[in-house]
């Protein structure tokens, strides 16, 4: 009778648990946070547990709200902590899988739950990835300075503050939106080799190219600086041809850093098959939430490449980067955009406050439940409406458009 009576109430509790873990609503809330949009999700369960997650397809909001509106339609009263199989419903769904708009949404859905499922069990997302493989999660910053002076003072601040990796910004004419990519070369040389005799061979250095080189413009502008100058090439071109890829990687002996492009595993496979980038940038907020990134963390570890994940929006794509970071064994660098030289706005104490918190150029994770980010919804409902942001239409000087 006694095991009998265990067994029952065992089954009753559990019973108990899946429905108060069922989903009861998926909100996505968009507000004008700083210079940028930020598109959060709201998910709630029956019993009033609240998870926060962030989608990362700036300019795009609309439509991926939209979309998250669509997966409400079949995840409400779903069980909140069957997270790998909402992943596959919400990617198998419909005929037309996959997509950056559809990851996106899927990413903030993903983040909210894991959010939801560390504060259930009352442990942090790090902990439901394997636990902690290292204690301070150590940041790359930017250095956006318009000319080699300011670059260089730039840079300095950045160095007395922490930071031992750095990123600089090309050099380019973006007056009435012309990008002139081969004018762009020269200078933007010249700024690294002044950044590299300035502060040696210790200063971790790279360069964000933002794709808007063509393979022949990557060449030209590797061979006009010496030997050692970067120890990174961020994204110098689009990355829908690996064979493109493949072919400048045989003429280039810089390390490349792709994949903030990148919606899937399947789009991050041929890169690290075939060799073609040495540093990870996925997105988290867009190639498919912690479920699809530890994924890619781990495709990467097997060929020896470590992650330098993206990370340009607010504090819950931060934390959500953070946990990440600190549960894998292969991590160099994550973004950041708090560093002493940008005031971009992002993660306003007033509507974030309590976030991940930063000592130096690292970020320190807590052992408080889920992301230990607290959003202040009432704050965030009052916030100013989000404007559209459209990227700038680039144009190369003959009228023809390039990539922004």
């Amino acid at each position: 009778m006694t095991a009998t009576k265990t067994a029952s109430t065992g089954a009753s509790a559990g019973a108990s648990d899946a429905a108060a873990a069922r989903i009861a609503s998926i909100e996505p809330l968009l507000a004008r946070v700083g210079i940028r949009n930020q598109l959060l999700v709201k998910i709630t369960t029956e019993d009033g547990l609240v998870g926060w997650g962030e989608s990362g397809l700036s300019a795009r909001e609309a439509e991926v709200a939209a979309c998250i509106r669509t997966y409400e339609t079949f995840l409400k009263g779903q069980d909140s902590r069957r997270i790998g199989r909402i992943w596959q419903e919400t990617y198998r769904s419909q005929y037309f899988e996959g997509g950056r708009v559809l990851t996106a949404a899927m990413s903030a859905v993903d983040i909210a739950l894991y959010d939801l499922l560390g504060k259930r069990l009352g442990v942090p997302v790090y902990q439901l990835l394997g636990g902690m493989q290292r204690e301070r999660v150590s940041s790359f910053a930017s250095a956006t300075g318009n000319d080699i002076d300011e670059t260089v003072a730039q840079v300095r601040q950045l160095v007395d503050a922490g930071w031992t990796c750095v990123r600089l910004a090309p050099e380019y004419d973006q007056h009435n939106l012309v990008h002139d990519a081969r004018a762009s070369l020269r200078p933007t040389a010249e700024k690294l080799i002044a950044v590299r005799e300035a502060f040696g061979k210790d200063l971790v250095l790279g360069i964000d190219y933002h794709h808007r080189l063509s393979p022949a413009e990557t060449v030209s502008f590797c061979n006009m600086m010496p030997t050692g100058t970067l120890d990174f090439l961020e994204e110098p071109i689009r990355c829908e041809t690996p064979e493109a890829y493949a072919h400048l990687r045989r003429m280039v002996d810089v390390p490349f850093a792709v994949g903030e492009e990148f919606a899937s595993k399947w789009q991050a496979g041929p890169y690290l098959e075939q060799g073609l980038t040495q540093f990870m940038r996925l997105d988290i907020c867009n190639i498919g939430g912690f479920t699809e990134a530890m994924k890619v963390a781990g495709w990467s570890e097997r060929h020896y490449v470590d992650l330098m994940p993206h990370n340009p929006l607010g504090p819950v794509c931060t934390a959500a980067t953070a946990h990440l970071c600190a549960a894998v064994p292969n991590f160099s660098w994550v973004e950041t955009r708090q560093s002493p030289v940008e005031s971009l706005g992002f993660h306003d104490p007033a509507l974030f406050p309590v976030q991940v918190p930063m000592e130096g150029p690292d970020y320190v994770l807590t052992d408080t439940p889920g992301l230990g980010v607290e959003v202040d919804e009432d704050a965030i409902r009052a916030a100013p409406q989000p404007e559209h942001f459209e990227p700038p239409h680039l144009r190369h000087p003959d009228g023809s458009v390039t990539n922004w």
